[in-house]
């Protein structure tokens, strides 16, 4: 199963058969100038379980919450309308955050957007809450995925969500790959800062009206 959205066969592929760091960048700007919403399958008119779980944390209007891979994604329209204070949307394609920032019009500059690949990512404050929808199962190299754990760890100080494919999701997405992850994994991957407070699948309806199985799950800074 793939995640449908810009496919682009061979594309800016290193003689390793990997993308550099710049190629990413480019591969994911070339989808967000030719693509509208509608055309990727990772949209959502409301990301309700985010909000859900977002609200499940318990923390307050003027917690600092980052939203990693939040594109142009709505998540960020709704945080605002809801009344949260400190949100912060980080994106590897600074065309995904300029979309965003356009919906928005005035209400973008209650935003700080910061464009920056999650793996060099270096952030400058600790954060209450940290929102991982659909960014994370991008990293498929050990190195990867020990900087995004060193992070999370060392910068978050209560709520960290993720969301990812599930072992029954997609396998690629917009042409890369993914790791699908499941409760057990996603618990073990973190469980050196945080513990687990809830965790569940669901399905996501594309703009094209297919399937896609998500694990989510909502973890606590250990102290």
């Amino acid at each position: 199963m793939i995640c449908k959205a810009a496919i682009w066969p061979g594309y800016l592929k290193t003689k390793n058969n990997k993308m550099s760091k710049t190629d990413i960048k480019q591969h994911w700007d070339l989808i967000y100038h030719n693509k509208t919403p509608d055309q990727v399958s990772w949209t959502q008119e409301k990301p309700e379980t985010s909000l859900k779980l977002i609200q499940d944390s318990g923390l307050s209007k003027t917690a600092k919450i980052i939203d990693i891979g939040g594109g142009d994604s709505k998540l960020v329209d709704y945080l605002l309308e809801e009344g949260y204070k400190n949100i912060t949307v980080l994106d590897i394609s600074a065309k995904s955050l300029d979309k965003a920032r356009k919906r928005l019009g005035n209400k973008a500059g209650n935003v700080d957007w910061i464009v920056s690949n999650i793996s060099t990512f270096k952030p400058d404050m600790v954060y209450d809450l940290w929102h991982d929808r659909a960014a994370f199962h991008f990293l498929t190299m050990k190195e990867q995925i020990e900087r995004y754990q060193a992070i999370s760890g060392n910068f978050v100080r209560d709520s960290l969500i993720i969301g990812t494919f599930s072992k029954n999701g997609p396998t690629k997405c917009s042409g890369l790959e993914i790791s699908q992850y499941d409760e057990q994994e996603l618990t073990k991957t973190f469980k050196n800062h945080f513990k687990i407070e809830d965790c569940f699948t669901t399905d996501h309806i594309t703009p094209f009206n297919t399937i896609q199985n998500f694990q989510f799950c909502r973890f606590k800074k250990l102290k």
